[in-house]
């Protein structure tokens, strides 16, 4: 699991009834991050910052939620949460928290009208834990659905999953909400999607967080998220499609030296069985 990363905690808000949520990763001080966007219809907030480019060196907390772009709402829960902790980069006027956010569509599973809000994006701070946390139709994943290249009466459900990986000192975990407009690459080309099968809807998205104990700079976290991408494409298919807002932040906690290239094999891995884990397969 994701919090098996030293310093960082989880938490969620769910709304059963109206089939969404939202999920909150919180990382220590220090945290560097950059990211990615792979699919073509995304719904983002503050992803300029993790440009290599930018000036903007740390991450606070990343929110994946539902609700489509509604759900980017959460996130300024989450900024006044981290705010009354002091938590943020220091200015004149007081720190300001980096926040970064990405959603996902499930609009049409449950209530349309019902959002996760700043309240929502509060509340998943206060539950955040650094211990197990409760994965599956919870937080983010609760009105996830996949398959829908078959149409809508095929989806299955989606869900939110974590999965972590070790070698010696280093840690390598993910944290994926899988709403994808595919479904698990089966291991048999007859079983797999067929070009033009339906008609792509942009209702979807795969979105989520590779966290590691290695020590990198923004440019090596762009290519751990790049990395985490291959793992998502190894697990969906089809995967990155003009209907998918398919995002991964990777996030580098410091502490612990390796090669870049054993922290990206390991990011593709857990992305991998961390959506495989979220559709109840490994």
């Amino acid at each position: 699991m994701i919090t098996e990363v030293p310093g960082v905690q989880v938490g969620h808000w769910t709304d059963a009834d109206s089939r969404t949520g939202c999920t909150v990763v919180l990382f220590p001080a220090g945290t560097v991050a950059s990211g990615e966007v792979r699919g073509g219809a995304p719904g983002t907030r503050e992803w300029d910052l993790l440009a290599p480019e930018r000036t903007v060196v740390r991450i606070d907390a990343v929110v994946l939620a539902g609700g489509s772009a509604f759900g980017l709402a959460a996130c300024d829960g989450v900024m006044r949460w981290c705010e009354e902790r002091g938590i943020g980069i220091s200015t004149p006027a007081g720190p300001v928290p980096i926040v970064v956010g990405a959603v996902l569509y499930d609009l049409l599973v449950g209530d349309p009208a019902v959002r996760p809000t700043a309240e929502s994006g509060y509340a998943a701070c206060v539950a955040a834990r650094d211990g197990d946390v409760a994965m599956g139709q919870v937080g983010a994943g609760t009105g996830a659905t996949v398959g829908k290249w078959r149409g809508p009466d095929h989806a299955r459900p989606g869900g939110v999953a974590s999965v972590s990986l070790r070698q010696g000192d280093l840690v390598v975990a993910a944290i994926m909400a899988v709403n994808a407009f595919g479904d698990l690459r089966p291991p048999q080309p007859a079983d797999r999607p067929e070009a033009g099968t339906t008609t792509p809807v942009g209702l979807n998205t795969t979105i989520g967080v590779v966290a590691t104990n290695a020590t990198l700079d923004k440019v090596g976290c762009l290519l751990v998220a790049q990395s985490g991408h291959d793992g998502m494409a190894r697990a969906l298919e089809p995967a990155h499609s003009t209907v998918d807002g398919d995002a991964i932040v990777a996030a580098s906690v410091g502490g612990v030296q390796a090669p870049l290239d054993q922290v990206r094999l390991l990011a593709a891995r857990v992305v991998e069985g961390a959506i495989r884990a979220a559709l109840g397969a490994r």
